[in-house]
């Protein structure tokens, strides 16, 4: 069975970073991980992990693997699969909720208290403004709700702007992938 799951962002977006699934498949499996599996071309992986390493080991020599092979090195979340299943039931947003209008944005390490207020202050601009968006921070995941979709989303855009200006190394999945990748996970 799947023990673990290898979010990578950035990878085949507009053309830039482009890693075929097939490619990534042959990377994760020449790091001696089996059971090697992707769900659509974003960049998730879930793999029986060949070596003894935690999560984040795991995600660093994946990361590592791929700048070698492919040229850049993309951010990179593991997470055992307890953990994902973790992560998937802490969403708070209620469960009749459009699947595609919740986000999970995950990082490897918990968000800082810094990462925290900024985000923080976003949530309350937004809300000041009278926007519908939402989000809450849980551990090391940001888990984010957008009535009218992303696409559509001041709040989304403007954590997206300041993620980009810093270090940020999370990387975002909506509900239903998610939860498509629990039930990978799970066998």
């Amino acid at each position: 069975m799947p023990t673990h799951l290898a979010l990578l962002r950035g990878i085949n977006v507009g053309g830039h970073h482009r890693l075929p699934m097939a490619q990534l498949r042959e990377t994760v499996s020449g790091l001696g991980h089996t059971d090697v599996a992707t769900y659509i071309q974003s960049g998730n992986v879930v793999f029986t992990a060949g070596a003894q390493r935690t999560p984040a080991g795991h995600a660093t020599t994946l990361r590592e693997a791929i700048e070698r092979g492919f040229g850049f090195a993309p951010v990179v979340v593991v997470r055992a699969a307890q953990e994902w299943a973790d992560v998937v039931t802490a969403d708070p947003y209620p469960a009749d909720v459009e699947p595609k209008t919740v986000h999970l944005a995950a990082q490897q390490e918990p968000v800082t208290a810094d990462q925290r207020a900024v985000l923080e202050r976003l949530l309350r601009e937004h809300q000041e403004a009278g926007g519908p968006d939402h989000l809450r921070v849980i551990g090391t995941t940001t888990y984010l709700h957008t009535p009218l979709g992303m696409g559509h989303s001041r709040l989304a855009e403007r954590v997206a702007r300041v993620r980009g200006a810093g270090q940020d190394q999370a990387t975002a999945r909506n509900r239903a992938s998610a939860h498509r990748l629990l039930e990978m996970l799970s066998g």
